[in-house]
């Protein structure tokens, strides 16, 4: 599978991390650190890695050894190398000693499947074909594919038939799995983990989706701008972020049709491929939550997700068809 042209949701607009707050001579130690950085790629999406480190050279190593993660991490969940894990299971339907990253994401997927009733589901997968097989033909009606064949799809859809266990993962027949909607932030995270566990006091990790690292007190670390889905190139608002996560899902990010309308979002109840809003953003403490709920967020209803926004303490944004945005969090 080829990999889809994805834009840009979230921005890192500037970096303000509280150096008021610190004591003269670290104010000027801190200032005069300037971020190592790295820009790609990661899982079809833009990547970044911004490392503040006073040594450039071991931050470049870190950064080497960061990459070498990312790249181990693709080899498990890209749907868009045909060697890998996540591939090698669609194909067979079954996988032997998976490797105990897709034995953990897995699970960690069916947390948020029970957590969000169903509406995030890694196993959307033949929705997916259903609607690009559709769109793929010349004569495509710009309706979508027909009611029959999207609940055939349906059929093979259901988080709670994979069955998932360290030495073996099995699949019903026709289902098919896709990790999109968590595994940015999965690897968001295991490259946080590695640079804390490194040592590293200050960094900020975009894997399509963001993760500050700052371990000063009184941290305010970076602002996030939100892309405005009518308008991409524009920032909607801007978010601080600083030892969280933020996380963006938007139809208008991979379109399956030339006019926009359908998307990649899913709602694995009834398969209807047009989210409820124009984008949704979820801040969490981990990269991995905020990806999960941000796709679950897409296709539920305001009320259902100001119940889960409460129940985590996260903080989420939506803009609705109207182009309007609402924020909710603990305090809303």
């Amino acid at each position: 599978m080829n990999s889809p042209a994805r834009r840009r949701f979230l921005g890192i607009v500037a970096a303000s991390s509280a150096l008021a707050l610190t004591p003269g001579f670290l104010r000027r130690a801190q200032a005069a650190i300037a971020p190592t950085r790295w820009q790609g790629v990661a899982l079809g999406a833009d990547a970044e890695l911004r490392l503040y480190h006073p040594d450039r050279q071991a931050a470049e190593q870190l950064i080497e050894r960061a990459l070498q993660e990312l790249r181990r991490l693709e080899g498990v969940f890209s749907l868009y190398r045909d060697d890998s894990a996540l591939s090698i299971l669609n194909r067979q339907g079954y996988l032997t000693d998976p490797p105990s990253d897709l034995v953990r994401l897995l699970s960690e997927s069916r947390h948020y499947a029970e957590l969000t009733g169903g509406l995030f589901d890694p196993s959307v997968q033949p929705l997916w074909r259903v609607y690009a097989d559709h769109f793929a033909q010349t004569d495509a009606s710009p309706g979508g594919p027909a009611q029959n064949d999207i609940a055939q799809a349906l059929q093979s859809v259901s988080y709670k038939r994979i069955e998932i266990d360290p030495q073996r993962i099995r699949l019903q027949p026709g289902m098919a799995l896709t990790l999109n909607g968590i595994a940015q932030g999965y690897i968001t995270d295991r490259v946080t983990d590695l640079f804390r566990n490194a040592g590293l006091e200050r960094a900020l990790v975009d894997m399509g989706e963001i993760r500050g690292l700052d371990s000063s007190a009184n941290a305010e670390g970076w602002r996030v701008g939100l892309a405005d889905p009518l308008s991409p190139d524009q920032i909607l608002t801007q978010v601080p972020i600083s030892n969280q996560a933020l996380a963006t899902s938007g139809g208008y990010g991979t379109p399956l049709d030339a006019a926009g309308q359908y998307s990649h979002l899913f709602d694995p109840h009834t398969g209807r491929a047009r989210p409820l809003y124009r984008s949704v953003s979820v801040m969490a403490s981990t990269a991995t939550a905020a990806d999960a709920l941000s796709t679950a967020f897409s296709n539920m209803p305001l009320e259902r997700t100001a119940a889960l926004v409460h129940r985590l303490g996260v903080r989420a944004w939506m803009v609705l068809p109207d182009g309007r945005l609402i924020m909710q969090s603990t305090e809303t």
